[in-house]
């Protein structure tokens, strides 16, 4: 385990400065808008910010706010952010980004967490933060071969148990994370007494147990054909998307903006409002700058090699399990909990009024309040 800092080059910026230059836009139709992918009038809008408008050395200062490490496990480094919390507690707590994310993701609510008494709560309800980029993305190594979400949960139960040294420990995710947190769930590790997840990780092929049941899958099976493409590109195909972005940091930005366009609840703003353009080019600077758009797009072949996402006949995650069912994520409408309890031991349940599939990123404060109150019902504190 050794500190790592995010160091960019001026030569570096520059060189990707020219290559924003000769991304050319193609026209499209007047009235597309975002319905048949990014809108060129935004990507334009996007591409003029991160050329002359973003600050890219304060970016990089924000991005080296917190403690961070790079650690070898089983031959592939891991590169994570730890921050050890106030007061006396010490619950640590590993959160684990999805894509089109990053560990960045979770920035706004480092201080919700890590030090609650500055926004109103109490010291003692303090976490550890650990949050590890996921392989092949961003600062970490970059497999040989394609690594899914249970190798993954493997390697974050070493990074926990054997790297850090903890011997109890809680577990948070939605995207990605949530499939690697129901994993590490579900393989029963005795040091991780919950887990928390804003998307259901693992699925059931049981039929609709009732009404509610049934609306929600229609629902879910709806959003999946209208938005649910590129997620085949990206299982079967990765290789195909990664040669034809190769080089070409606009396109690798619209492909990922489409994402938190569609899959954000933006009842309360537009893309802008909700996430900010600095905040998704920070984020999508992590993917350019370490060439980690490939090698992340394999992490959904990972899964197929892993043989998917849902448990085996009769398995059922059997650790506590708390969900926040944020009502606005459009890829993966939240299912009413007497589906998640089909698969999970659910001791807790939330249903914040608004926020979609990047809770963290669009909601700080709920998600921080409802990971809190999930965490002082598993481990409570004086």
């Amino acid at each position: 385990m050794r500190p790592f800092e995010v160091s960019w080059t001026e030569t570096e910026i520059v060189a990707l400065k020219d290559r924003l230059h000769a991304c050319d836009l193609p026209p499209a139709p007047v009235s597309a808008g975002w319905s048949l992918g990014c809108d060129r009038g935004f990507l334009e809008r996007f591409r003029d910010r991160w050329l002359d408008g973003y600050d890219w050395r304060a970016a990089m200062a924000d991005l080296n706010r917190y403690p961070q490490y790079l650690a070898e496990i089983d031959g592939l480094t891991i590169h994570f952010v730890h921050v050890t919390g106030e007061g006396t507690s010490r619950r640590p707590l590993i959160l684990t980004h999805g894509w089109p994310g990053s560990h960045y993701e979770f920035w706004s609510v480092v201080e919700r967490l890590a030090y609650p008494s500055r926004h109103g709560g109490r010291a003692a309800e303090a976490f550890d933060l650990i949050i590890p980029s996921l392989p092949g993305y961003a600062f970490s190594g970059k497999p040989g071969e394609p690594v899914g979400p249970k190798a993954t949960a493997r390697l974050w139960r070493k990074l926990m148990t054997q790297i850090l040294g903890y011997t109890a420990y809680l577990a948070q995710g939605g995207d990605w994370g949530s499939v690697v947190t129901s994993q590490m769930g579900l393989a029963g590790d005795p040091a991780l007494r919950a887990i928390h997840l804003n998307m259901c990780g693992l699925r059931s092929a049981a039929p609709p147990q009732n009404e509610v049941e049934q609306t929600w899958m229609a629902k879910s099976a709806a959003a999946q054909q209208m938005l649910g493409g590129y997620s085949m590109v990206q299982m079967m195909k990765p290789l195909s998307l990664a040669w034809a972005t190769a080089g070409n940091p606009l396109g690798q930005a619209a492909w990922i903006l489409e994402r938190f366009h569609d899959w954000g609840d933006l009842t309360e703003g537009d893309l802008e409002a909700v996430f900010g353009l600095d905040h998704l080019i920070t984020n999508i600077m992590l993917y350019v700058m370490t060439d980690s758009f490939p090698s992340s797009l394999l992490f959904y072949h990972g899964l197929i090699r892993e043989g998917g996402a849902g448990p085996t006949a009769g398995e059922r995650c059997m650790t506590p399990t708390g969900f926040a069912a944020f009502p606005g994520d459009s890829l993966m409408p939240p299912p009413p909990a007497s589906r998640v309890e089909l698969l999970y031991n659910l001791v807790h349940w939330s249903d914040p009024p608004n926020g979609g599939h990047f809770a963290a990123m669009e909601k700080p404060a709920a998600f921080a309040h409802d990971v809190r109150a999930w965490a002082n019902k598993v481990w409570p504190v004086n």
